[in-house]
Protein backbone atom coordinates (compact mmCIF):
# COMPACT_ATOMS: atom_id res chain seq x y z
CA UNK A 1 0.00 0.00 0.00
CA UNK A 2 1.30 3.48 -0.91
CA UNK A 3 2.04 5.49 2.26
CA UNK A 4 0.11 8.68 3.03
CA UNK A 5 1.92 11.94 3.76
CA UNK A 6 -0.05 14.70 5.46
CA UNK A 7 1.18 18.14 4.40
CA UNK A 8 0.01 21.61 5.54
CA UNK A 9 1.26 22.97 2.19
CA UNK A 10 -0.25 21.72 -1.05
CA UNK A 11 2.02 19.19 -2.73
CA UNK A 12 1.86 20.93 -6.12
CA UNK A 13 3.40 24.00 -4.48
CA UNK A 14 6.52 22.12 -3.32
CA UNK A 15 9.23 21.44 -5.89
CA UNK A 16 11.21 18.23 -5.71
CA UNK A 17 8.81 15.99 -3.82
CA UNK A 18 9.46 12.30 -4.52
CA UNK A 19 6.98 10.14 -6.37
CA UNK A 20 5.42 7.05 -4.87
CA UNK A 21 3.65 8.73 -1.95
CA UNK A 22 0.02 9.81 -1.44
CA UNK A 23 0.13 13.50 -0.54
CA UNK A 24 -2.81 14.65 1.58
CA UNK A 25 -3.33 18.35 2.32
CA UNK A 26 -4.31 19.13 5.91
CA UNK A 27 -3.72 22.47 7.57
CA UNK A 28 -5.68 21.85 10.75
CA UNK A 29 -9.23 21.88 9.37
CA UNK A 30 -12.10 20.10 11.06
CA UNK A 31 -12.20 17.26 8.52
CA UNK A 32 -9.21 14.97 8.09
CA UNK A 33 -8.04 14.40 4.50
CA UNK A 34 -7.93 10.63 4.98
CA UNK A 35 -7.82 7.97 7.66
CA UNK A 36 -5.08 8.95 10.17
CA UNK A 37 -4.25 5.25 10.53
CA UNK A 38 -2.83 5.28 6.99
CA UNK A 39 -0.53 8.27 7.55
CA UNK A 40 3.17 7.37 7.48
CA UNK A 41 4.65 10.89 7.53
CA UNK A 42 2.84 13.67 9.41
CA UNK A 43 3.88 17.28 8.88
CA UNK A 44 2.35 19.26 11.72
CA UNK A 45 0.35 22.37 10.68
CA UNK A 46 2.30 25.53 11.40
CA UNK A 47 1.20 28.11 13.97
CA UNK A 48 -1.87 26.13 15.02
CA UNK A 49 -2.84 25.54 18.68
CA UNK A 50 -1.47 22.36 20.28
CA UNK A 51 -4.96 20.86 20.43
CA UNK A 52 -5.19 21.10 16.63
CA UNK A 53 -1.69 19.76 16.01
CA UNK A 54 -2.24 16.79 18.30
CA UNK A 55 -5.82 15.93 17.28
CA UNK A 56 -5.03 13.29 14.61
CA UNK A 57 -2.04 11.77 16.42
CA UNK A 58 -3.84 9.17 18.59
CA UNK A 59 -5.22 7.62 15.40
CA UNK A 60 -1.89 7.56 13.56
CA UNK A 61 -1.13 3.92 14.22
CA UNK A 62 1.19 3.56 11.20
CA UNK A 63 3.05 6.85 11.38
CA UNK A 64 6.83 6.68 11.10
CA UNK A 65 7.77 10.38 11.16
CA UNK A 66 6.29 13.46 12.82
CA UNK A 67 7.82 16.60 11.30
CA UNK A 68 7.19 20.01 12.83
CA UNK A 69 7.64 23.25 10.91
CA UNK A 70 8.75 25.01 14.08
CA UNK A 71 12.06 24.95 15.91
CA UNK A 72 10.28 23.92 19.10
CA UNK A 73 8.42 20.64 19.50
CA UNK A 74 6.71 21.24 22.85
CA UNK A 75 3.30 21.58 21.15
CA UNK A 76 3.28 17.92 20.05
CA UNK A 77 5.14 16.23 22.90
CA UNK A 78 2.02 15.43 24.98
CA UNK A 79 0.64 13.17 22.23
CA UNK A 80 3.80 11.19 21.51
CA UNK A 81 2.70 8.65 24.08
CA UNK A 82 -0.13 7.63 21.73
CA UNK A 83 2.35 6.63 19.01
CA UNK A 84 4.03 3.29 18.56
CA UNK A 85 7.74 2.88 19.39
CA UNK A 86 10.23 3.90 16.74
CA UNK A 87 8.49 7.06 15.46
CA UNK A 88 10.99 9.82 14.71
CA UNK A 89 10.15 13.38 15.77
CA UNK A 90 11.96 16.00 13.67
CA UNK A 91 12.00 19.77 14.08
CA UNK A 92 12.53 22.55 11.53
CA UNK A 93 16.13 23.45 12.26
CA UNK A 94 17.30 25.60 9.36
CA UNK A 95 13.89 27.13 8.63
CA UNK A 96 13.55 29.84 11.27
CA UNK A 97 17.08 31.01 12.00
CA UNK A 98 17.02 34.01 9.62
CA UNK A 99 13.58 35.29 10.63
CA UNK A 100 13.97 34.79 14.37
CA UNK A 101 17.45 36.27 14.48
CA UNK A 102 16.22 39.31 12.51
CA UNK A 103 13.43 39.85 15.00
CA UNK A 104 15.76 39.46 17.97
CA UNK A 105 17.95 42.24 16.56
CA UNK A 106 14.90 44.36 15.76
CA UNK A 107 13.60 44.02 19.32
CA UNK A 108 17.00 44.84 20.82
CA UNK A 109 17.48 47.93 18.67
CA UNK A 110 13.89 49.13 19.01
CA UNK A 111 14.01 48.81 22.78
CA UNK A 112 17.40 50.41 23.28
CA UNK A 113 16.82 53.27 20.85
CA UNK A 114 13.29 53.98 22.11
CA UNK A 115 11.38 53.30 18.89
CA UNK A 116 8.06 52.62 20.68
CA UNK A 117 8.29 56.04 22.34
CA UNK A 118 8.98 57.66 18.97
CA UNK A 119 5.88 56.00 17.50
CA UNK A 120 3.76 57.23 20.40
CA UNK A 121 5.21 60.69 19.91
CA UNK A 122 4.43 60.59 16.20
CA UNK A 123 0.81 59.62 16.99
CA UNK A 124 0.57 62.78 19.11
CA UNK A 125 2.65 65.01 16.82
CA UNK A 126 5.39 65.36 19.47
CA UNK A 127 9.13 65.68 18.71
CA UNK A 128 10.74 63.49 21.40
CA UNK A 129 14.50 63.95 20.99
CA UNK A 130 17.29 63.12 23.42
CA UNK A 131 20.04 60.61 24.12
CA UNK A 132 19.26 56.89 23.99
CA UNK A 133 21.31 53.78 24.70
CA UNK A 134 23.15 52.24 21.73
CA UNK A 135 23.83 48.58 21.09
CA UNK A 136 27.47 49.45 20.42
CA UNK A 137 29.74 48.70 23.41
CA UNK A 138 27.09 46.58 25.13
CA UNK A 139 27.68 43.11 26.53
CA UNK A 140 25.18 40.55 25.19
CA UNK A 141 24.39 37.15 26.72
CA UNK A 142 22.66 34.56 24.52
CA UNK A 143 20.90 31.87 26.57
CA UNK A 144 20.22 28.91 24.29
CA UNK A 145 23.10 28.76 21.84
CA UNK A 146 21.73 26.46 19.17
CA UNK A 147 21.31 27.32 15.51
CA UNK A 148 19.06 30.32 16.28
CA UNK A 149 21.41 31.58 18.97
CA UNK A 150 24.30 31.33 16.53
CA UNK A 151 22.29 33.21 13.89
CA UNK A 152 21.62 35.98 16.40
CA UNK A 153 25.35 36.29 17.06
CA UNK A 154 25.97 36.43 13.31
CA UNK A 155 23.76 39.50 13.14
CA UNK A 156 25.29 41.11 16.22
CA UNK A 157 28.73 41.07 14.62
CA UNK A 158 28.47 44.43 12.73
CA UNK A 159 27.10 46.33 15.75
CA UNK A 160 30.38 46.73 17.64
CA UNK A 161 29.17 45.02 20.79
CA UNK A 162 31.75 44.75 23.54
CA UNK A 163 31.22 41.06 24.15
CA UNK A 164 28.94 38.13 23.33
CA UNK A 165 28.66 35.38 25.94
CA UNK A 166 26.99 32.09 24.99
CA UNK A 167 25.12 29.60 27.16
CA UNK A 168 23.75 26.17 26.28
CA UNK A 169 22.84 23.00 28.15
CA UNK A 170 26.42 21.75 28.08
CA UNK A 171 29.84 23.33 27.59
CA UNK A 172 31.54 23.25 24.20
CA UNK A 173 33.92 25.30 22.09
CA UNK A 174 32.76 26.84 18.81
CA UNK A 175 34.64 28.77 16.13
CA UNK A 176 33.66 32.02 17.87
CA UNK A 177 34.66 30.82 21.32
CA UNK A 178 33.42 29.10 24.44
CA UNK A 179 29.78 28.13 25.00
CA UNK A 180 29.19 28.10 28.74
CA UNK A 181 27.01 25.49 30.46
CA UNK A 182 23.75 26.51 32.13
CA UNK A 183 25.41 26.06 35.52
CA UNK A 184 27.51 29.17 34.86
CA UNK A 185 24.52 31.46 34.25
CA UNK A 186 24.55 33.01 37.76
CA UNK A 187 28.09 34.33 37.19
CA UNK A 188 27.38 35.59 33.66
CA UNK A 189 24.10 37.43 34.24
CA UNK A 190 25.50 40.41 36.23
CA UNK A 191 27.88 41.23 33.34
CA UNK A 192 25.25 41.42 30.58
CA UNK A 193 23.55 44.58 29.33
CA UNK A 194 21.28 42.52 27.06
CA UNK A 195 20.11 38.96 27.78
CA UNK A 196 18.58 37.13 24.79
CA UNK A 197 16.56 33.95 25.35
CA UNK A 198 16.57 31.53 22.40
CA UNK A 199 16.36 28.26 24.26
CA UNK A 200 13.82 25.49 23.56
CA UNK A 201 11.09 24.89 26.13
CA UNK A 202 11.98 21.79 28.14
CA UNK A 203 11.51 20.71 31.72
CA UNK A 204 14.93 22.21 32.43
CA UNK A 205 14.12 25.60 30.89
CA UNK A 206 10.49 26.02 31.99
CA UNK A 207 10.56 28.87 34.51
CA UNK A 208 14.33 29.28 34.04
CA UNK A 209 13.98 33.05 34.16
CA UNK A 210 12.59 33.31 37.66
CA UNK A 211 12.95 35.93 40.39
CA UNK A 212 16.48 34.76 41.24
CA UNK A 213 17.59 34.86 37.57
CA UNK A 214 16.17 38.36 37.13
CA UNK A 215 17.68 39.61 40.39
CA UNK A 216 21.14 38.72 39.07
CA UNK A 217 20.70 40.88 35.96
CA UNK A 218 22.36 44.29 36.21
CA UNK A 219 20.30 47.43 36.78
CA UNK A 220 18.97 48.76 33.47
CA UNK A 221 19.55 45.51 31.57
CA UNK A 222 17.25 44.42 28.73
CA UNK A 223 15.66 40.94 28.60
CA UNK A 224 14.71 39.73 25.09
CA UNK A 225 12.61 36.58 24.71
CA UNK A 226 12.36 34.94 21.27
CA UNK A 227 12.15 31.46 22.81
CA UNK A 228 8.91 30.39 24.51
CA UNK A 229 6.75 32.29 26.98
CA UNK A 230 6.93 29.75 29.85
CA UNK A 231 10.73 30.06 29.94
CA UNK A 232 10.02 33.28 31.88
CA UNK A 233 8.11 33.61 35.15
CA UNK A 234 5.70 36.38 34.15
CA UNK A 235 4.92 37.44 37.72
CA UNK A 236 8.62 37.82 38.56
CA UNK A 237 9.25 39.77 35.35
CA UNK A 238 6.34 42.10 36.04
CA UNK A 239 7.79 42.93 39.45
CA UNK A 240 11.10 43.96 37.88
CA UNK A 241 9.43 45.95 35.09
CA UNK A 242 7.13 47.80 37.46
CA UNK A 243 10.08 48.72 39.67
CA UNK A 244 11.81 50.19 36.61
CA UNK A 245 14.99 48.19 37.24
CA UNK A 246 14.80 46.11 34.04
CA UNK A 247 13.29 46.46 30.57
CA UNK A 248 12.05 43.70 28.28
CA UNK A 249 11.24 42.93 24.65
CA UNK A 250 9.01 39.88 24.29
CA UNK A 251 7.96 38.02 21.16
CA UNK A 252 6.45 35.30 23.34
CA UNK A 253 4.54 35.52 26.60
CA UNK A 254 2.95 33.36 29.25
CA UNK A 255 -0.03 33.22 28.87
CA UNK A 256 -0.18 33.35 25.07
CA UNK A 257 -1.95 34.94 23.32
CA UNK A 258 -1.72 37.64 25.96
CA UNK A 259 -5.31 38.46 26.94
CA UNK A 260 -6.72 41.96 26.93
CA UNK A 261 -6.26 43.64 30.28
CA UNK A 262 -3.20 41.62 31.26
CA UNK A 263 -0.80 43.86 33.24
CA UNK A 264 2.10 42.94 30.95
CA UNK A 265 0.52 44.98 28.13
CA UNK A 266 0.99 48.22 30.04
CA UNK A 267 4.04 47.45 32.18
CA UNK A 268 6.72 50.16 31.90
CA UNK A 269 9.70 49.44 29.70
CA UNK A 270 8.26 46.49 27.79
CA UNK A 271 7.92 45.99 24.03
CA UNK A 272 5.65 43.12 22.93
CA UNK A 273 5.39 41.52 19.50
CA UNK A 274 2.75 38.79 18.96
CA UNK A 275 4.94 35.70 18.40
CA UNK A 276 6.09 36.70 14.92
CA UNK A 277 9.67 35.44 15.04
CA UNK A 278 9.04 32.73 12.46
CA UNK A 279 6.18 33.69 10.12
CA UNK A 280 7.85 35.93 7.54
CA UNK A 281 8.51 35.77 3.81
CA UNK A 282 11.64 33.74 4.63
CA UNK A 283 9.59 30.87 6.08
CA UNK A 284 7.90 29.28 3.10
CA UNK A 285 10.87 28.72 0.76
CA UNK A 286 12.93 27.22 3.60
CA UNK A 287 10.04 25.06 4.79
CA UNK A 288 9.43 23.72 1.30
CA UNK A 289 13.12 22.88 0.83
CA UNK A 290 13.19 21.05 4.14
CA UNK A 291 10.08 19.00 3.33
CA UNK A 292 11.32 18.01 -0.13
CA UNK A 293 14.67 16.97 1.31
CA UNK A 294 13.17 15.04 4.24
CA UNK A 295 10.66 13.19 2.08
CA UNK A 296 13.31 12.20 -0.45
CA UNK A 297 15.37 10.87 2.44
CA UNK A 298 12.31 9.05 3.77
CA UNK A 299 11.61 7.36 0.43
CA UNK A 300 15.27 6.42 -0.04
CA UNK A 301 15.57 5.17 3.56
CA UNK A 302 18.32 7.67 4.31
CA UNK A 303 18.84 9.23 7.77
CA UNK A 304 16.49 12.16 8.34
CA UNK A 305 17.58 15.63 9.35
CA UNK A 306 16.81 17.18 12.73
CA UNK A 307 15.71 14.07 14.63
CA UNK A 308 14.88 15.33 18.15
CA UNK A 309 13.83 11.98 19.60
CA UNK A 310 12.56 8.53 18.72
CA UNK A 311 9.54 7.19 20.60
CA UNK A 312 10.27 4.24 22.85
CA UNK A 313 14.02 4.85 22.74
Amino acid sequence: MTPDVWLPIRADEIEGLPEGLNYRFWDGGQDFPADPAECAFYVVPYMKPPAVSQRPMPGMTSVQVVQTLSAGVDHVLPSLGHLRPGVQLCNARGVHEASTAELALALILASLRGIPDFVRGQDKGEWRSGFRPALADKSVLIVGYGSIGAAIEDRLAPFEVARVARVARSERTMARGLVHPLTELPALLPEADVVVLSTPLTEDTRGLVDAEFLSRMKDGALLVNVARGPVVDTKALLAELESGRLTAALDVTDPEPLPQGHPLWHAPGVLISPHVGGPTSAFMPRAKRLLADQLNRFVNREPLWNVVLTTGA
